[in-house]
């Protein structure tokens, strides 16, 4: 009787060390965070984090995925897209067509 259920598996190999450099722990300024928020009852919020000043284009969004798009400036965050509906996996498709790398964009959500 053999266990199978045993290996080793290390979900953070691929993140590197976040002490080896001059990066503070957790810090976000290199990634394209995707997120969705519950609205009411079905309704859902996707909202696109960390785009560069210049490449902040809503309405291409909501052209691109049939749905209503709004730019918010956060002090926080920067400028926000928010997009109706759940739309993470198209928009994260469509980044990395547009050339951005996949390693940099970070999906969350349920």
């Amino acid at each position: 009787m053999s266990l199978q259920n045993l290996n080793t598996f290390d979900p953070f190999a691929d993140e590197g060390d976040p002490l080896g450099g001059n990066q503070d722990v957790g810090s976000t300024q290199n990634y394209l965070h995707i997120r969705i928020q519950q609205r009411n009852g079905r309704k859902t919020l996707t909202t696109l984090q960390g785009l560069p000043k210049g490449e902040a284009a809503s309405s291409c969004c909501s052209v691109e995925f049939a749905c209503n798009g709004n730019l918010v400036d956060d002090e926080e965050m920067g400028q926000v897209i928010q997009l109706q509906g759940d739309q993470r996996v198209k928009i994260a498709n469509f980044l990395v067509e547009e050339g951005i790398p996949r390693n940099t964009i970070k999906l969350h959500g349920f």
